[in-house]
């Protein structure tokens, strides 16, 4: 496979996971993701070692999950929003023991069963720890295909190098959509350095225990801490994101994933009608680039942040912003999709609302409020 292919998102994401060295897959069906285990399954038929396993559940599955990591194998496992959320312990168990592991949710609309319709309403879940204790997970949002290759490689590299579960957080509509795609060379994972935390026979050297469970409290403080003085490590190095047409901006659209590619052509059409607007995409939602969005605020007047859910994004873009300028939100939960050209019809009118009085931009309707206006 060399050159551009024309692949849909969940074909991307499975065929960059087996270039990247991945060789183990679990997991359970679940719409709208079930084309990636799909793939996984016929691609793994056909290489020697590689073992995909469809389990009676998400929770064996995420155990699964946890074995094969413990045994030294790349390994990854799919899902959506319901799914991810029976998943929840067995990531919370993974982080705990430092083990690597790359996660995908290609998010539905909720909460409940809802629907099999593209959303975003699992923000909090995956950049708030999602699980129970003190933990954190790297959150990568790809917004186009290119992008799904290019984060599932780096996703197996991050969970490796930093000994911790990695996140994609796409949706359905991400999923089915078909792109063109360059792919990065396979890599061997006979290439790979030995991970020194693998449980494979203690002949010649003496034995490892990897475990979460850790009655004494002074140990399990002692665990706390050094997880936390490595999320700081991953704060420092990985936080991305996408500023466009933003150097004469005045109103900034802060959006991710799908709602960022609808949010661009929102903010194209008000180019057109001469609106200095531009937009801010993070690529990581954790750790959130909040450095370069606070900067970003001191010479913008107002945002919008676009998110399709009720809003939960918009909470670290007003931790970022810090009352330096107005912060509104617009969103279509529920499997909802809105249209650049009704992103363009909000950024207008908060545009034009800019010299009537700070905190004015508020459109009439309940998809728009104004939230943390300074």
């Amino acid at each position: 496979m060399a050159g551009k292919v024309l692949m849909r998102g969940t074909h991307v994401l499975g065929e960059a996971a087996i270039r990247a060295g991945c060789r183990a897959y679990f997991g359970y069906p679940i719409t709208p993701q079930n084309e990636l285990p799909e793939y996984m399954a016929a691609a793994f038929a056909k290489m020697e070692g590689a073992v995909f396993l469809q389990a009676e559940s998400e929770l064996a599955s995420i155990n699964m999950v946890m074995g094969a990591s413990i045994a030294g194998a790349r390994v990854m496992t799919s899902s959506s929003s319901p799914g991810i959320s029976l998943k929840q312990e067995g990531i919370s168990y993974l982080a705990a023991m430092e083990l690597p592991a790359v996660i995908v949710n290609m998010m539905r609309g909720g909460p409940g069963l809802g629907n099999i319709a593209p959303s975003q309403g699992d923000y909090f879940q995956a950049t708030k720890g999602g699980g129970h204790g003190d933990y954190r997970v790297i959150v990568l949002a790809p917004a186009y295909g290119q992008e799904i290759a290019d984060m599932t490689r780096a996703a197996f590299d991050m969970a490796d190098k930093y000994r911790t579960p990695v996140m994609i957080l796409g949706d359905g509509m991400m999923g089915q959509m078909m792109e063109p795609v360059v792919f990065p060379e396979p890599l061997d994972p006979a290439s790979f350095p030995k991970k020194d935390f693998v449980l494979d026979g203690c002949q010649g050297r003496p034995s490892r225990i990897v475990r979460s469970l850790w009655l004494d409290t002074n140990l399990e403080e002692e665990l706390n801490w050094r997880l936390v003085r490595k999320y700081e490590i991953i704060t420092e190095e990985i936080p991305d994101e996408e500023i466009y047409l933003a150097d004469d901006a005045e109103v900034i659209v802060v959006a991710y994933g799908t709602a960022a590619r609808i949010a661009k052509g929102g903010v194209h059409r008000a180019r057109e009608a001469g609106q200095k607007i531009g937009l801010f995409r993070p690529k990581t939602l954790w750790p959130f680039p909040y450095e370069p969005l606070k900067r970003l605020s001191r010479k913008i007047r107002h945002m919008v942040v676009f998110e399709m859910s009720t809003g939960q994004m918009v909470e670290d873009v007003r931790l970022a912003v810090e009352g330096r300028c107005d912060v509104s939100f617009y969103g279509r939960p529920g499997g909802v999709v809105a249209t650049p050209e009704e992103i363009a019809r909000v950024l207008s009118g908060v545009y034009r609302r800019l010299d009537h009085g700070r905190g004015a931009a508020a459109e009439s309707g309940h998809t728009f409020r104004s939230v943390g206006s300074a």
